[in-house]
């Protein structure tokens, strides 16, 4: 048994805040992960909160309250989670989804600091497909719970984090960096993640999955199963009733545990007055939920399509989260691969231990606090590093001159190494503009999501009689942790505005930075049935940042420009509105600008000067006057070198 660390040093924790269940860990003198028991002695704690008047209850007693008061309580809060509009009201307050994730996060402290002493700082997980509302809401959970900091790392990283620095110094004996696929089906969500690794790095290739995918779906197909069975036998519908409902809520969710065990389980709806048993075979329950299955498969393939990669190329396939113990999973992935699963993980604490370890690299990384790490395990956690990827598009939205609506286009595509910076410029739409605003978005996890504003930040004080299309160079940067850096330079004044987008006390912004506005107040988002597709034309300059383990910056290292792939064409759709009456704030919107000659681009990503000057000098006349065919707006890139050859993969190894 794992002894308790000493009270006066600061011990690294991880927390996995899930969708049906959560946990915390945390490391050993020794460097070893160990979760820690709730008050009830339960390493796992159901995500479910009871309001009983002033008292707020969390875990299992809350669940058992639910069949009586299924009204008074709430689950799954982390699908919800940046989400402007969703709140739950009780005895007069208001909870917004972040308030109840702070509840289950204060119980697992609670109970933690019984053993661990007073906790100021955690790690906690996030799905890789989060948004940065989503990620802000989490820190601000924690922050809420009684964390003075936190940290997050995306849940597939930190599960191949658990894998590699929890098998062991064998690493040692690895001739080449290993690619694994992390396939993590929880219980509200699904995360794919490629993962390479060695005895010093993990870095993640790509990312994928489906917020809205988890065990909850199969639970659903199995109660409108049942319920369907009671109703031919009966007048009446469990699903008009709450209590019936949360009662076969129950119900389902120990038969489909049972079913990943034994070919046959056993249900009972009880509802108005009527108790029925029903028989469920596995097979059955595999025909039920088909499609749900096929979902996770397509979303697999589809993930290895797009980054080049074959069955072949990949060493190990792991599965985490407590849904993929189920055997009809387990059997997709191993004849979609043809290997054997790798199963070395627990599916229910991988993800707790990964942010652990995660929290004694960052611990391991300061020089002012007194870690409970011995020295052995300090050494070896400071000098691995891992590297994740921006799991959505970030860009700004920009004016459409002639139409005179806004045009989203994104800079960062998804699946962007972090941290990076990527550098654009872009014009003043209007002459004498007095300022420039930009309106910071993010894209949906898929083409056919809406995209959503996160930030704004916008420059002031520009000179008088300022033309039209003067240029203004727009930097935006991802951290380590997917935080957002913003930076805007008129080039003509030299003046310049940056802001942060900051999840509570993970950091503070810098001083003299543009105030941002919380997106919450200021929701943009694009109903799909609005949305058409323009790809940007060229390619813009990019500015990778070099990774590191310890906490994020606010502002991160300049490195040496280099180019960045261009995203394959279903990534680089760009999503925007049917045309919206012209205000101020639309005119203080930047244009951006062809980056051979610096005139607006049009809506379909052209430059009609450069193309009327490359048709007249193959026709031998003069060339245009600079202006005269620019009558619309588009994306200007900047001129780069030609990007460096990507690594080839080596051979499967037999």
């Amino acid at each position: 048994m794992a002894s308790s660390p000493a009270r006066n040093s600061v011990v690294p924790v991880g927390i996995d805040l899930g969708t049906t269940y959560s946990c915390l860990s945390y490391l050993t003198p020794q460097g070893q992960p160990v979760t820690l028991a709730n008050g009830e002695g339960e390493l796992s704690t159901p995500s479910a909160v009871l309001f009983d008047g002033h008292d707020v209850i969390v875990g299992t007693e809350a669940l058992r309250h639910s069949v009586a008061s299924p009204e008074r309580v709430v689950q799954h809060a982390k699908r919800h989670m940046g989400d402007p509009h969703k709140c739950w009201v009780f005895d007069g307050r208001v909870y917004r989804p972040k308030d109840i994730a702070s509840f289950i996060v204060k119980k697992l402290l609670d109970a933690a600091s019984t053993q661990l002493g007073t906790i100021r700082h955690a790690v906690i997980t996030v799905p890789a497909q989060f948004s940065e509302l989503q990620r802000r809401d989490t820190v601000e959970a924690g922050i809420q719970a009684g964390l003075e900091r936190v940290d997050i790392i995306n849940e597939p990283v930190a599960a191949a984090m658990c894998y590699v620095l929890g098998e062991g110094m064998w690493f040692a004996e690895l001739a080449n960096d290993q690619t694994v696929l992390v396939f993590d089906l929880g219980g509200g969500t699904f995360d794919l993640s490629l993962v390479q690794y060695n005895r010093q790095h993990v870095r993640v290739l790509a990312s994928g999955g489906d917020l809205r995918l988890g065990g909850l779906d199969w639970n659903r197909a199995l109660e409108d199963n049942a319920c369907d069975l009671f109703t031919k036998e009966s007048i009446s519908d469990p699903r008009m009733d709450r209590e019936s409902m949360q009662a076969l809520a129950l119900e389902v969710e120990q038969a489909k545990r049972s079913l990943s065990v034994r070919p046959r389980s056993s249900l009972v709806v009880q509802h108005a007055g009527r108790r029925k048993g029903y028989t469920i075979e596995r097979e059955q329950f595999e025909a039920l939920t088909k499609q749900l299955v096929d979902r996770t498969e397509s979303l697999t393939q589809e993930m290895l399509k797009a980054n080049k990669l074959g069955w072949a190329r990949i060493d190990t396939v792991l599965a985490t989260g407590g849904a993929s113990r189920m055997p009809m999973i387990r059997n997709m992935l191993q004849r979609i691969s043809g290997t054997t699963l790798n199963q070395a993980l627990s599916p229910d604490q991988s993800i707790c231990h990964g942010a652990a370890y995660y929290a004694g690299m960052l611990l391991s990384g300061r020089k002012l606090e007194k870690s409970v790490l011995n020295k052995q395990a300090a050494t070896r956690l400071s000098t691995f590093k891992q590297q994740s990827v921006s799991g959505r598009s970030l860009g700004i939205l920009v004016r459409d001159m002639q139409a005179g609506h806004r045009l989203p286009h994104f800079l960062l595509p998804a699946n962007t190494p972090l941290p990076c910076a990527y550098q654009q410029k872009f014009g003043t739409a209007i002459p004498n503009q007095k300022k420039v605003h930009l309106h910071i978005i993010e894209s949906g996890t898929s083409p056919d999501e809406p995209f959503v504003e996160i930030g704004e930040c916008e420059i002031t004080g520009l000179p008088e009689n300022l033309p039209a299309t003067s240029p203004i160079e727009v930097t935006i940067r991802y951290d380590e942790q997917a935080r957002v850096h913003v930076e805007a330079v008129d080039i003509t004044s030299g003046q310049r505005a940056e802001t942060t987008i900051i999840r509570p006390a993970s950091s503070t912004p810098v001083e003299g930075a543009a105030t941002i506005q919380p997106a919450v107040q200021r929701p943009a988002i694009v109903s799909p049935a609005d949305q058409f597709s323009m790809l940007p034309s060229g390619s813009a300059q990019a500015i990778p940042v070099q990774a590191s383990p310890v906490a994020a910056k606010s502002s991160p290292p300049k490195a040496k420009a280099v180019a960045v792939k261009a995203e394959p064409e279903r990534q680089r759709k760009l999503v925007t509105v049917r045309p919206a009456p012209i205000s101020v704030e639309d005119s203080e919107m930047p244009v951006p600008l062809c980056n051979q000659c610096g005139e607006a681009l049009d809506s379909k990503g052209r430059c009609l000067h450069c193309e009327s000057a490359t048709a007249n000098r193959k026709a031998g006349k003069p060339p245009a006057r600079p202006g005269a065919a620019v009558n619309e707006l588009q994306i200007k890139t900047e001129p780069m070198k030609s990007p460096p050859k990507a690594p080839q993969q080596r051979p499967r190894q037999k």
